[in-house]
C-alpha cells in the first residue's frame, strides 16, 4: 500500500492516543474524564483519519474497505464522527471515556496491519455492497453510543442515590440529558441499519439464493434488528425510559457484538483471501 494513507492514519492514531492518555490520567486523578480542550485533537484526528481512508480508496478502489483492517478503520472513524456530533449537540465529553478507547484500538489495529487486499469474489467490487457496509457500520456506531449512554445513566443514577458522586461522576449530565442522548442516537441509527440490512438482503439473495438466510451472520443481524426495533417501540408505545431502557439497550448491543463476531464464521461475508 502507498505510504501516505498509512502515514495519515498513524498520525490520527497518535492524536486519539493523546486523548485516551489524558482521559485515563484525569480519571485516576478524579478530575473531569475528558476536558473540552482535547476535542480539537480528536477533531483533527478524525479529519486525518478520513483523509487516510479516502486516499486508500483512491489507490485500491472502493473494494479496499472490505478488508478486515480497513473495515476496522472505517468503524473507528464512524464512531468518532458520531461522538463529535453528540458532543456538538449536548456539550458533554462523558461518552468519550468509552468511545475513545474503542476508536483508538480499532484504528491502531488498522495502522499496524496494513496489506494489499486480495479479493476472492467479484461481489466485493460492487458499489452497493460498499453502501450496505457503510450503512450497517453507521447503525452499529449509533447503537454503541446508545449503549454508552445506558452505562452513563446507570452510573449517574447510582451516584445520585448514594449521594457520594466524586470526580468525573460529579460532572456527568443530568439523567434526563443522558436518557435523551441515548434515545436520539437510537433514532439516528435505526434508518441506517434498516436500509443497510434491506440492501444487503436483496443483493445477497440474488447472488446466493435462499441459502443466504441460513447464514449465522444474517440470522444474528436480523435478531439485532428485532431487538433494535423492540427498543424503539418500547419507548414510543410504553414510554420506557431510564433503567429499563438502559438494560434493553445493553442487551441489543450485546446482540450487535454477536452479529459482528459472526463475520468470522459466515460463508456469505467473506470476500477477501486470508
Amino acid at each position: 500500500m502507498s505510504n501516505m494513507p498509512l502515514f495519515w492514519l498513524r498520525i490520527a492514531v497518535a492524536l486519539y492516543g493523546a486523548g485516551l492518555v489524558y482521559a485515563l490520567i484525569a480519571l485516576v486523578l478524579r478530575r473531569e474524564a475528558l476536558s473540552r480542550s482535547v476535542m480539537p485533537l480528536l477533531l483533527v484526528g478524525a479529519v486525518l483519519h478520513s483523509v487516510s481512508l479516502t486516499e486508500a480508496v483512491s489507490i485500491f478502489g472502493r473494494a479496499v474497505l472490505f478488508t478486515v483492517h480497513q473495515s476496522e478503520s472505517l468503524m473507528g472513524l464512524l464512531l468518532m464522527a458520531l461522538f463529535l456530533i453528540v458532543y456538538h449537540r449536548y456539550r458533554t465529553t462523558s461518552p468519550g471515556l468509552f468511545v475513545i478507547p474503542v476508536v483508538f484500538l480499532l484504528s491502531l489495529s488498522a495502522a499496524l496491519a496494513q496489506a494489499p487486499p486480495h479479493f476472492t469474489s467479484p461481489a466485493a467490487r460492487n458499489g452497493w455492497i460498499l453502501a450496505h457496509i457503510a450503512l450497517i457500520f453507521a447503525g452499529y456506531s449509533a447503537l454503541f453510543l446508545s449503549f454508552v449512554s445506558s452505562l452513563l445513566y446507570l452510573l449517574q443514577e447510582r451516584s445520585l442515590k448514594s449521594k457520594r458522586a466524586t470526580g468525573w461522576l460529579s460532572r456527568l449530565p443530568s439523567l434526563q440529558t443522558i436518557d435523551d442522548m441515548g434515545y436520539r442516537t437510537l433514532l439516528l441509527g435505526f434508518p441506517f441499519i434498516t436500509v443497510g440490512l434491506i440492501m444487503g438482503s436483496v443483493l445477497a439473495e440474488s447472488t446466493f439464493g435462499p441459502a443466504y438466510f441460513r447464514d449465522p451472520k444474517v440470522l444474528l443481524s436480523l435478531l439485532m434488528w428485532v431487538l433494535y426495533m423492540g427498543l424503539l417501540y418500547s419507548r414510543w408505545s410504553s414510554g420506557w425510559r431510564g433503567r429499563r431502557a438502559a438494560y434493553f439497550a445493553t442487551f441489543a448491543f450485546a446482540a450487535a457484538l454477536c452479529a459482528w463476531a459472526a463475520n468470522y464464521v459466515s460463508g456469505v461475508h467473506r470476500y477477501i483471501a486470508p
